[in-house]
């Protein structure tokens, strides 16, 4: 089962693509003592605990599980749980999926380690899961979201005997104050963010924002100074990070407009009058006007 993580995921039919470290992930899920800090940080916020020691978390992050070509951002064993952080900037409804797919691989990982027998006639302990989902996207979201496996479910009995959750934490600016307040660097990671994203919306380029924010950020002592000290790599991952949201936006965009004309074009062909194809499919009525003098003339 080890070799699980070794599949060629072509044979499974998932594309090659790049992956990029988030920032969330360089503050979160670093190996130096500083990250270790926030990490242990964020962690007593999230439980209300008090743990002193960053130590005490044993690092599981997966760097780069082939077989499902994702990466998770940040995972770690504490207090008899598998805590699984991920940050996402996008909503995505199938997080439990996700989540359900990389604790198999920790689960995994965890019994081999300690050469338990799941085959054997004795129960096994495992520790429990624990999966949080950080999310700071534009869509408005609720300041916390429990997604769960079962809403996926194609034949979904309501007693049905399985679920997997995961909770998704509104780490926008102004949102989940009180989290915020108990860990300064994901306050810190949440004004910065915010900032990129307000220079953006103002009319200002992907590099201008990220560099005034930088600059600005510096300016505020963000992070411990941990901005300054990573300026370029900082600035090159947030340009990766907001450069992929952008094409991806859209390419959302364009398989929108194409599924609007082609649902304008079939209303066309049943004589819909051209004011109420542009009012339900949002294109514009030039924009229809334009698909009905494209269609074959039927003389």
């Amino acid at each position: 089962m080890e070799n699980i993580t070794n599949i060629d995921e072509t044979v499974l039919g998932y594309p090659e693509r790049n992956h990029k470290d988030k920032l969330f992930r360089k503050i979160f899920g670093g190996e130096d003592k500083r990250s270790s800090r926030w990490r242990l940080e964020l962690y007593n916020a999230l439980t209300g605990k008090n743990h002193t020691n960053p130590e005490e978390l044993e690092i599981t992050t997966l760097e780069n599980v082939i077989f499902f070509k994702m990466k998770n951002d940040v995972s770690f064993l504490v207090d008899s749980q598998m805590n699984l952080w991920e940050h996402q900037s996008t909503f995505n409804p199938n997080m439990p999926l996700r989540g359900l797919l990389y604790f198999a691989i920790l689960y995994h990982r965890h019994l081999s380690k300690l050469e338990y027998d799941i085959y054997g006639s004795k129960l096994i302990n495992i520790p429990a899961p624990h999966y949080v989902v950080f999310y700071n996207g534009d869509e408005e979201m609720p300041e916390r979201t429990k997604l769960k496996l079962s809403d996926a479910f194609i034949n979904f009995e309501e007693k049905g005997d399985f679920e997997w959750t995961s909770t998704m934490i509104n780490i926008n600016k102004n949102h989940n104050e009180t989290l915020q307040k108990n860990c300064k660097p994901l306050y810190d990671y949440s004004i910065f963010v915010d900032r990129i994203k307000t220079n953006i919306n103002s009319g200002m380029e992907n590099e201008p924002a990220v560099d005034e924010a930088i600059e600005w950020a510096i300016s505020q002592n963000l992070l411990e100074g941990y901005i300054m000290e990573q300026k370029s790599e900082f600035k090159f991952s947030i340009l990766t990070e907001f450069d992929q949201e952008k094409y991806d936006r859209s390419r959302r965009q364009e398989g929108y407009d194409q599924k609007a004309i082609e649902t304008a074009i079939k209303m066309l062909e049943k004589k819909y009058p051209v004011e109420e194809i542009a009012n339900l499919t949002g294109l514009t009525v030039e924009k229809v006007l334009e698909l009905q003098k494209q269609l074959p003339s039927k003389d």
